[in-house]
């Protein structure tokens, strides 16, 4: 479970990644200095080189405004320099072509003047291009009590989930009991430090996209734990 991401980082897309569903938390708040409406870029020659891609957002009903009804200021201008910056810093990547073909959906979602759409589509266009073969469900549409950890443990069995793949953020707050009481296990996702991974919890996953081309990168996600450049999911 997670928010959309504007291009998330590689920590949240392989967590994804190695999941089978992503139920999306469309309906809970937005937060301005979360990364749903941006993203931190990397320069394609240097990592270390960042710079902030934001898509400016108008929130309806203020700071309890929920991500699903978060507007884009200016979906027009907004898609235009989106384009334009994603362009200028991954275009002399030899996997520039397949990716600027796959991101053509991504600015026709600006045309909904949703910035969750725009970020939940740039996900989707990442997966995809991974081979992910899961499934994806939206939180609001799914039954599910307030209370933060029943809530998760709700929507979990409302997907029919056995198992809850949980970032280390969340295992700082999660009560594991409502999981029990339903069956559910949960199973803290811990990535590598070493590698591609040395920066993947600042940057966007685009960087490593560029870096190494979707078969690469896949099968890098899809690589046993004893290697520091692959991913680690522990139970």
């Amino acid at each position: 479970m997670h928010q959309p991401n504007l291009f998330p980082r590689l920590t949240t897309l392989a967590k994804l990644f190695a999941a089978d569903t992503w139920i999306v938390l469309d309906d809970v708040q937005f937060t301005r200095r979360d990364y749903q409406h941006r993203t931190r870029l990397a320069a394609l020659a240097d990592p270390d080189r960042t710079r902030w891609l934001s898509i400016p957002t108008h929130l309806p009903q203020g700071r309890q405004t929920a991500i699903q009804d978060a507007l884009i200021a200016d979906p027009a201008l907004a898609r235009r320099r989106t384009e334009a910056v994603i362009r200028q810093e991954y275009r002399t990547s030899p996997h520039w072509p397949l990716l600027h073909q796959a991101l053509e959906p991504v600015w026709a979602a600006f045309d909904t003047g949703q910035t969750a759409a725009v970020a939940e589509t740039s996900t989707r266009v990442l997966l995809d291009l991974l081979g992910w073969n899961g499934r994806v469900l939206a939180a609001s549409g799914l039954p599910a009590r307030l209370e933060r950890s029943q809530r998760l443990a709700d929507l979990a069995a409302a997907a029919g989930a056995a198992t809850y793949l949980c970032g280390t953020g969340g295992m700082t707050y999660l009560d594991p009991a409502p999981f029990a009481a339903r069956g559910i296990t949960v199973a803290p996702f811990l990535p590598p430090a070493a590698g591609i991974w040395a920066s993947a919890r600042r940057v966007t996953a685009l960087w490593a996209l560029t870096q190494l081309g979707p078969a690469d990168l896949a099968a890098r996600l899809r690589a046993p734990t004893s290697s520091p450049n692959s991913l680690q999911a522990a139970a």
